[in-house]
């Protein structure tokens, strides 16, 4: 297993496990990017995303994607958008891999922590962020606007 920064060629498969994620999450209608928007966000001339993908034999099985927020109480923390293996690869500790990598990367660019959301009934991502004694917050409420 090699994980890696992710390329814009991967992002093909970053998008059919993007999809492969909402249909678990039960949303599968959800997901609107174009390929070339997703291409451009990320590999563009000004990025605003970045990813590590796991791959074997020349197959990426999983990818953490992440971009960074800003707290004016806490500064620059990375923040994790998503992290997936997909369903045939789990349970190979490809998703510690991706995750311990995260963390090398939130320390080597000096963020001070590492921010993210899981839904309430996904007990397996659940279980899986309790081994990183990650800390739960049940006081905020997601809000958004549709632009």
């Amino acid at each position: 297993m090699i994980i890696r920064r992710a390329e814009k060629k991967d992002c093909p498969r970053l998008l059919e496990l993007v999809t492969e994620l909402a249909v678990y999450e039960k949303a599968p209608l959800e997901v609107t990017v174009t390929l070339q928007h997703f291409e451009e966000s990320g590999f563009g001339s000004n990025p605003v995303w970045w990813a590590f993908v796991a791959e074997e034999n020349n197959i990426v099985l999983g990818f953490a994607l992440y971009y960074i927020r800003y707290s004016t109480w806490k500064g620059q923390r990375m923040y994790l958008e998503d992290i997936l293996v997909t369903e045939e690869a789990r349970g190979k500790g490809i998703g510690k891999l991706l995750m311990d990598r995260l963390i090398i990367e939130a320390k080597e660019k000096s963020f001070n922590g590492i921010t993210w959301q899981v839904l309430e009934w996904n007990e397996p991502a659940i279980n899986f962020y309790k081994k990183y004694n990650a800390s739960f917050d049940p006081e905020w409420v997601n809000v958004s606007i549709s632009l």
